[in-house]
């Protein structure tokens, strides 16, 4: 039986679903936790490494990988490294993503990027890596980087989600991260262009709410 209240509903004491109890004023901490949810980094939040008040280019170059826009309707944003044909590059893009005010103080953080080859393989190396700072928020980091996962092989057409873990016992909601990612490629067989590619980020972690 479906009872409709037009007008609303409202209850001085405790509702009672099944087995769960709800309370006025209930408070986050009271929430069951949710583990590893996904937060997508948004494109714009990628920056030039060394001088972050800049955007990334359109096409890397030097030790800036790219942000491409994509054709509306057809294509969508990524990120990409030069092309790493006969020779070595290594290429950073760096972003600034706070922890969600529902994260829960300590629990697991991960960074997660979807990624690959564009074209053609490596005859060689290519890798994908990951720095993470906590703000010291007076100009300077707080600690070490907090990866504790190596750089990791992306050497192939098939994109494939890599993740690297993040030290997060002294972590709590709204800290904010300085992230920077490393593509490196080394190639020499001199063919058709070698091209690091990512289709998406997220920052992963343990929620309330």
């Amino acid at each position: 039986m479906t009872t409709r209240m037009p007008d609303g509903l409202f209850l001085d004491g405790t509702l009672t679903l099944g087995d769960l109890s709800v309370q006025p004023g209930w408070g986050r901490s009271t929430l069951n936790q949710e583990a590893a949810v996904a937060y997508p980094i948004p494109w714009e939040a990628w920056r030039i490494h060394d001088a972050y008040q800049t955007t990334l280019p359109g096409t890397a170059a030097t030790d800036d990988l790219a942000l491409l826009g994509g054709v509306y309707g057809t294509s969508v944003p990524s990120l990409q490294s030069s092309d790493a044909k006969t020779t070595t590059v290594t290429q950073y893009a760096r972003c600034v993503m706070p922890l969600p005010v529902e994260y829960v103080n300590a629990s697991a953080v991960s960074l997660m990027f979807h990624a690959g080859m564009k074209t053609t393989v490596s005859d060689g190396t290519a890798t994908l890596d990951a720095q993470l700072f906590l703000s010291g928020k007076e100009g300077l980091v707080s600690g070490a980087d907090l990866v504790t996962t190596a750089a990791t092989t992306i050497n192939s057409l098939t994109m494939s989600d890599v993740s690297y873990s993040v030290t997060s016992g002294g972590l709590v909601s709204g800290d904010v991260l300085d992230i920077r990612i490393t593509v490196a490629i080394t190639d020499a067989a001199g063919l058709t262009a070698v091209l690091g590619w990512i289709g998406a980020a997220y920052l992963k972690c343990g929620i309330k709410g």
